[in-house]
């Protein structure tokens, strides 16, 4: 059964030794904040064909620590990349395993619990720092009230780190909720690569309430995926601030199979001239399952370049929104911004929304923005079938090809590979 009170009223506990004390000061603040802030209404222009009502906060508590059992679990079906750097693996919040034996000296990479205690300033300095505008303030909030497991990374100058960093996040028991945060520093000239997988293990609707902070210093180079796959009944929200230094580039990829409700918050903030972002998305709702995708990418230097891709295959009765928004402050000339929305639709009960803006302010800029769908081509499906493939076979194919150019855009080959191979796994059981 649900707990009755939930996450509405059920506050954190942090022991007074367990963190510095100005962490300790903005948590209570959050959860003050948490508790006055409204939920967002139909109203809110921020939530505009979506509902903050689908994120059941009273029907869930924070997860309980796993038992022995529970995490042995998890680890036999924590199958990660063979070529990595790190590796961290949580369950319920609890860090289970952890290996950085594959980074070079001077790089931090810590449990976030750890890095309170011992990297408190750079804490203090970039953790949930960027506004987070898209209309989630209320859940950001209970994030930083119950926050407590994730991982910093922590990038010296021209440090370069080949492998990615790989961290796994998994939740266990009836309608549990968890607060992963990722932690991503990238000093001068510095290189990182970092994969997050939100997985669900057993138990009834679990809730991930995520938050990724991105910030790539002068020359840097990011590259950062989430890959949520909770369980079919499960929530997930994951927010995610993106702020580039001058000639820095950041790349940020979303995967979207998992949960019946899932929305993603991404700022891009491009302060340095310049500065590049690439945000990618893909997603592939089936049943009654709803992705909500919310973005914002922010000119504020320059000469700086934005271009955003984001692609959703429906099936069955799902729904997708997508509301993006460019804007190009004063001063930030020869901008280069793009924003591209393309939706599949494989059934004619699914249905996208997508809400693609512009704002600019400034002269010499290059912008465009735009969005489409529409099913399968007739011509298509008659090609491939005309050459003794199946409908399915041939649905699946036309699906694999639409979301290609985007995944081979995120650009590590083994993750790629692995990527790949979990969109495959969903088609089977979508076709």
């Amino acid at each position: 059964m649900p707990p009755a009170s939930g996450l509405l009223t059920i506050a954190p506990l942090r022991p007074s030794d367990a963190a510095p004390e100005w962490f300790l000061k903005r948590a209570a603040a959050a959860w003050s904040e948490f508790q006055s802030l409204p939920l967002p209404g139909l109203k809110d222009e921020n939530w505009r064909y979506s509902s903050a009502k689908k994120i059941e906060l009273a029907d869930h508590a924070p997860a309980q620590s796993p038992t022995f059992e529970q995490s042995k679990a998890a680890l036999a079906l924590t199958e990660g990349l063979k070529e990595r750097a790190a590796r961290f693996v949580f369950v319920n919040d609890t860090l289970v395993e952890s290996d950085s034996t594959g980074l070079p000296v001077g790089v931090v990479c810590l449990s976030f619990a750890e890095a309170l205690k011992t990297h408190g300033p750079a804490l203090e300095a970039h953790f949930m720092k960027a506004d987070l505008p898209l209309g989630s303030a209320k859940f950001a909030a209970l994030h930083l009230a119950h926050v407590k497991a994730g991982t910093v990374i922590l990038v010296p100058k021209n440090a370069v780190i080949d492998k990615p960093v790989e961290i796994f996040h998994w939740v266990v028991g009836d309608h549990a909720a968890i607060f992963p945060h990722t932690l991503v520093v990238a000093e001068d000239n510095a290189q990182i690569s970092v994969v997050d997988h939100y997985r669900s293990l057993e138990g009834e609707g679990g809730l991930s309430i995520a938050i990724a902070d991105l910030v790539g210093g002068p020359g840097s180079k990011i590259t950062y995926a989430a890959c949520q796959e909770l369980a079919d009944d499960a929530q997930a929200l994951h927010l995610s601030g993106i702020r580039a230094g001058r000639d820095a580039a950041v790349k940020s990829f979303q995967v979207q199979l998992g949960a019946a409700f899932s929305r993603s918050e991404s700022v891009s903030d491009l302060v340095g001239e310049g500065a590049r972002s690439d945000m990618l998305s893909v997603s592939m709702p089936v049943g009654e399952q709803v992705v909500d995708q919310r973005t914002l990418q922010r000119h504020k230097a320059p000469h700086a370049t934005s271009d955003l891709l984001y692609k959703n295959a429906l099936y069955g009765q799902a729904r997708t929104v997508f509301s993006g928004l460019i804007i190009v402050d004063e001063g930030a000339h020869y901008t280069d911004a793009y924003q591209t929305c393309r939706n599949l639709l494989n059934s004619e009960e699914a249905e996208a929304n997508s809400l693609p803006g512009l704002e600019i302010n400034a002269d010499q800029v290059k912008c465009s923005h735009g969005s489409t769908s529409g099913p399968i081509a007739d011509e298509e499906l008659f090609y491939l079938k005309a050459r003794g493939i199946s409908d399915g076979q041939a649905r699946k194919l036309i699906v694999e090809g639409f979301l290609a150019d985007v995944i081979e855009r995120f650009g590590n080959s083994e993750v790629l590979d692995t990527l790949v191979a979990r969109i495959d796994d969903k088609l089977q059981r979508a076709v």
